[in-house]
């Protein structure tokens, strides 16, 4: 193995480890995390109600489409 593969192997690890290093720093530990996660206007009740009343629409759409025997991808009474 010559120095130059050497050097630049260790250049590497040590590059990597510096950005591992640098990342494990800055980012937030695991119950700053589920704090953010909380606050975040996903995570209330009223939003969550909204997003399953809006998912069950497309579910029943969606349903209603299957059993349909048009193609209602070229619209209603399609050419």
């Amino acid at each position: 193995m010559s120095i130059r593969t050497l050097l630049a192997s260790s250049g590497m690890i040590a590059v990597i480890g510096l950005g591992y290093g640098m990342w494990s720093i800055i980012s937030p530990g695991e119950e700053r995390r589920r704090e953010m996660v909380k606050n975040l206007p996903e995570y209330s009740s009223q939003t969550m109600d909204e997003t399953r009343k809006r998912t069950a629409l497309v579910m029943q759409t969606l349903k209603e489409a299957s059993e349909c025997n048009e193609n209602l991808s070229r619209g209603v009474g399609g050419k």
